[in-house]
């Protein structure tokens, strides 16, 4: 019997790397030896016990990359063709027929089926893309999860275009930081706002026309000072600043968030929203199709995700606590 390691959540608040069985192969399936997994919020609200239908002694981790390295005995063409192939997972599991929303049956791997956090994976082909030549390892495991949110929420549901004034709130994020390049690149003038002046700094040497630090009494009044309004904010905390984001709208403009960590707003202004055409759009993560987009608009523009920190797998905790800390500028990753 082959083992390999993977980090389980063996209780509440408790990872553990433990040791399992290599997996086996059914058909139509091929192994892949995981290189890098990417460390997401998602996995510390699993580990905190945040998350619907948590599992005990899981492998967590949504996303990773590596390579092909076994088919089943009985591969057929397609399968053959992606032995020895570097690849990026696609984390989607049953999204179903309707590309606007997804399915009841839809989840993510990494809970309540085993992620990407172990040495090897056994995953049909259809969740295999081939990872950016221009990307290495750790960089492309961080393309997944936070890749695919932003890419729907800039441009299926904000429909970013050049020219258009964005502004990306938390830019600290993963998924934030991915949106900001994916508006930049297509000629959005984008703004940032963040609690730290590092990463509004970082923010502007990356293309960033200004930073606001929300910390600041009064920061979004100066925000419509500055830019007269704004067509688009894409947005992941929620609470309280979601009021404020309506007041700093142009007519038409599009309030785009894809999580509520700082809570629900205490109040919205309708008669501002209703007036001014204001679309508020919740967003999650994204079909099959959008992933494929992603992932070649991060080939057409080159793009190379902000990496925060990298560890072994036997280091996870330390990983983790960084993550739990929220200081880091870039996507955490494992490498085994």
């Amino acid at each position: 019997m082959e083992i390999m390691k993977a980090v389980m959540l063996t209780a509440p608040d408790t990872l553990t790397l433990k040791t399992m069985e290599k997996p086996r192969l059914e058909k139509g399936q091929v192994l892949v030896r995981v290189e890098a997994a990417s460390l997401n919020r998602r996995d510390q609200w699993i580990k905190e016990g945040k998350y619907p239908n948590i599992q005990m002694n899981k492998v967590l981790g949504s996303d990773a990359a590596g390579t092909v390295v076994e088919l089943h005995e009985n591969a057929g063409p397609e399968e053959r063709k992606w032995l020895h192939k570097k690849v990026v997972i696609n984390p989607n599991i049953n999204w179903g027929a309707d590309p606007s929303v997804q399915s009841l049956a839809y989840t993510i791997l990494g809970m309540p089926s085993d992620g990407t956090m172990r040495r090897y994976m056994a995953l049909d082909i259809d969740r295999l893309f081939e990872k950016p030549l221009h990307l290495d390892s750790v960089q492309a495991a961080a393309l997944p999860l936070a890749g695919l949110t932003a890419y729907r929420a800039v441009f299926r549901h904000a429909q970013v275009k050049n020219g258009d004034k964005v502004l990306i709130s938390g830019f600290g994020g993963g998924v934030a930081q991915f949106a900001f390049q994916m508006a930049h690149a297509v000629g959005a003038r984008v703004y940032v706002s963040s609690g730290s002046e590092d990463k509004i700094g970082k923010a502007k040497s990356m293309g960033a026309i200004e930073g606001f630090d929300y910390r600041e009494k009064g920061w979004q009044k100066k925000a419509k000072e500055i830019t007269d309004g704004f067509d688009v904010v894409i947005d992941s905390a929620g609470g309280n600043q979601l009021s404020g984001f309506i007041k700093i709208m142009r007519p038409g403009g599009k309030i785009v968030f894809y999580g509520a960590t700082n809570g629900l707003p205490p109040g919205i202004d309708l008669y501002r929203m209703f007036w001014n055409q204001i679309t508020l759009q919740g967003s999650t993560m994204g079909n099959d199709q959008e992933f494929e987009a992603m992932v070649r608009f991060i080939i057409e523009h080159r793009i190379v995700p902000l990496i925060g920190g990298v560890w072994p797998v036997e280091e996870v905790q330390q990983a983790f606590d960084t993550l739990a800390e929220g200081r880091s500028m870039g996507k955490l990753i494992l490498y085994f």
